[in-house]
């Protein structure tokens, strides 16, 4: 399998700034995982949208996967409360 090229959206940055350093790092390390299995078996797809979903202890992380460029793409990262609202 190809591994796939982890991009973020700009307001990635600005997401990650009130979430304390060591879940950020928690956060990140499975961010980079997505580069070699983009669908792992912790994520699920959102109903609806073509995003997923990845748990990271209350943190969630949401992207889209484009297989046709090899791109994964963070969309949003907060808590499980704030996350899922527009």
């Amino acid at each position: 399998m190809a591994s796939y090229e982890v991009q973020f959206r700009k307001s990635v940055g600005k997401d990650l700034d009130p979430i304390p350093r060591r879940d950020v790092q928690r956060i990140v390390a499975a961010i980079a995982a997505l580069a070699d299995n983009p669908r792992p078996p912790q994520a699920a797809k959102l109903t609806g949208s073509e995003k997923y979903r990845l748990r990271c202890g209350v943190y969630r992380v949401l992207y889209e996967i484009r297989d046709a460029f090899l791109i994964v793409c963070v969309v949003k990262v907060g808590h499980r409360k704030d996350v899922y609202r527009d």
